[in-house]
């Protein structure tokens, strides 16, 4: 049985569900609707102000399954009341970002501009060297933010490139250093 699966999960003010007839549900609040489709193997009743997640019947597959979908359940419903975000530093001599319509340009030391067009649902903050990216899809502001930091991942030597704000680059020890 899945502890996470298992659990009741309520629906904070201003964000509904519902529940189509082939398992489509959609999550509304202040911050957009989410709309995903579940596996026909679970049922996703409405009660009160509560969804709970249930496999229609108990195998080995449905159990595993269980708490993964209950977990993208929830985020859906958290990311349209509350959103997510993720936090990037861009550090490097010459290394820039700048904002143009929906498109950021970035300079990262490469012999040509590099260009990444920002997906629908996704809000882009630039200050300086940081870079925030947000929104109510918990799934699309984790790709994106993964794919600009494939643009020029943090390099050992002496930490230039993109990274997350929460990450620590292990340095190494340069050619000078180690040969004395």
């Amino acid at each position: 049985m899945s502890r996470l699966g298992k659990q009741l999960i309520t629906l904070p003010e201003k964000v509904t569900c519902t529940v189509d007839g082939e398992n489509v549900v959609t999550v509304t609040g202040p911050l957009g609707t989410l709309t995903r489709k579940f596996d026909a193997r679970f049922e996703v009743v409405l009660e009160n102000n509560t969804v709970i997640l249930k496999p229609k019947k108990l195998t080995l597959e449905t159990n595993t399954l269980w708490g993964t979908f209950a977990s993208h359940l929830q985020n859906m419903i958290e990311g349209v009341s509350k959103g997510f975000q993720k936090q990037l530093l861009i550090e490097g001599v010459g290394y820039k970002v700048a904002m143009a319509g929906d498109k950021l340009n970035f300079a990262l030391g490469l012999s040509h501009p590099v260009e990444k067009k920002i997906p629908a649902g996704i809000k882009v903050a630039l200050d300086k060297n940081n870079m925030t990216i947000s929104g109510s899809d918990k799934e699309l502001v984790g790709q994106f933010a993964a794919q600009v930091r494939e643009l020029k991942p943090p390099e050992p030597y002496k930490g230039k490139g993109i990274r997350y704000n929460t990450e620590t680059v292990r340095r190494k020890v340069g050619k000078k250093v180690a040969a004395a």
